[in-house]
């Protein structure tokens, strides 16, 4: 299908949303803990009011949904559908950690087409639609080649790698914590990074635009235990997930199952 539209919205609702984030970045706001560990601030809530602007206007009858809008079952009857994390990273943002995204996809039946992740901060644009590849600020990006888990730095989770998560891992490969797995997957699309993975459970606006990013860059992106993803379910949480280039995916899915017991 022709995404063209879908492809320009989602990349101007993304920098709308970004502009955003940019202004209250080290700047004064309220910190709000919507759960435990999991923060919530005037950024995200505006920007995802400028971004459900922004592509509502366009495309008034597609579904929506977001980490910050009250979720509706009418999305679920409809066939196009947009998954929106306004800032996925909130927890590094009000610690003034560049490592976080606005993310904007566009899923059609269950499949994502378009995704579009931006970093405000460090002026990254990652942008993809399904058969036209995956660029960062306008040129072509891809997955790293690598196929020996040995030699792969693999991102992970700060909060998982202070509960000791990662430590079985830790000799296997090089793990480098960073923030926001949506920028995680946008960092290995770009091929800066070779893999990430997390057993623990993501909601889709977490993955959703990321996903598309590392596939059309070349790579793979699972649940944890290698089914395929989905998306625009009733239930949003996902087991986990591995996102890697296409020839480390086996060696690190081996290597997950070997020591997760699975």
């Amino acid at each position: 299908m022709d995404t063209t539209k879908e492809l320009e919205i989602a990349v101007e609702a993304a920098r709308r949303g970004g502009a955003i984030v940019r202004k209250y970045f080290k700047g004064d706001y309220e910190v709000h803990e919507k759960a435990p560990d999991n923060p919530l601030t005037v950024a995200d809530t505006e920007a995802d009011e400028a971004i459900k602007a922004c592509v509502l206007e366009a495309f008034p009858s597609d579904g929506w949904l977001s980490e910050e809008t009250r979720d509706s079952p009418a999305r679920l009857s409809n066939p196009r559908v947009w998954i929106v994390d306004p800032l996925d990273g909130t927890k590094e943002f009000t610690q003034h950690i560049p490592e976080f995204c606005v993310c904007v996809a566009f899923v059609v039946d269950g499949v994502v087409q378009v995704g579009v992740s931006y970093n405000p901060i460090e002026e990254k644009l990652f942008a993809a639609a399904r058969g036209n590849g995956t660029t960062l600020n306008g040129e072509p990006v891809r997955c790293t080649p690598l196929a020996d888990l040995s030699k792969a730095t693999v991102l992970a989770s700060r909060s998982e790698v202070k509960r000791g998560e990662w430590e079985p891992y830790e000799s296997l490969m090089t793990v480098k914590p960073t923030g926001s797995v949506a920028y995680k997957f946008a960092l290995i699309a770009a091929g800066e990074y070779d893999a990430t993975f997390s057993l623990t459970p993501k909601n889709e606006w977490d993955i959703c635009a990321g996903t598309m990013l590392v596939e059309e860059a070349g790579g793979t992106v699972t649940d944890r235990f290698g089914k395929p993803l989905t998306f625009n379910n009733e239930k949003t949480l996902l087991p986990g997930l591995i996102a890697t280039g296409a020839t480390l995916y086996g060696p690190l899915r081996d290597c997950i199952k070997k020591i997760s017991g699975e």
